[in-house]
C-alpha cells in the first residue's frame, strides 16, 4: 500500500480508499449508461446482431468511462488525481493530442 500511495503522490489511506471506490463507482456506472446510450441510436440487443452489438457497447463503454471518472474524481474530491491519471492514460494509448500540457502552451 505504501508503494502505491507514494507512486501516486497519495498521503492518506482515506484518500486511497476514495480513490478505489472512485474507479469502482465508474466502472459500474459507465457500463450501466452505455447500454442506454446504444438505444438512443437505435441499437437495442434483441434488434441487432450479437456479432455488432457487444463490440459497439464495449467501444462505447471506452469513452463514457472517461468522463464519468473525471467526474465522479471531482465530485469526491479527487479532480487533480483522476486529471493527471486520465492525462497519463491518454498519451500512453496515443490519444495525447486530446490533452494539452501547460508546457508545450509556451
Amino acid at each position: 500500500m505504501s508503494s502505491f500511495k507514494e507512486r501516486w503522490n497519495i498521503k492518506s489511506n482515506w484518500q486511497v480508499f476514495v480513490i478505489i471506490l472512485v474507479f469502482a463507482i465508474t466502472g459500474s456506472s459507465a457500463a450501466y449508461l452505455s447500454k442506454p446510450i446504444l438505444s438512443l441510436f437505435g441499437i437495442v440487443k434483441g434488434n441487432v446482431s450479437n456479432w455488432l452489438y457487444y463490440p459497439l457497447y464495449i467501444l462505447l463503454i471506452f469513452p463514457v468511462y472517461q468522463v464519468l471518472l473525471v467526474s465522479f474524481g471531482f465530485i469526491f474530491g479527487q479532480f487533480t488525481f483522476f486529471w493527471a491519471f486520465e492525462k497519463k492514460m491518454l498519451k500512453s494509448m496515443g490519444l495525447g493530442f486530446l490533452v494539452k500540457d501547460k508546457k508545450n502552451l509556451e
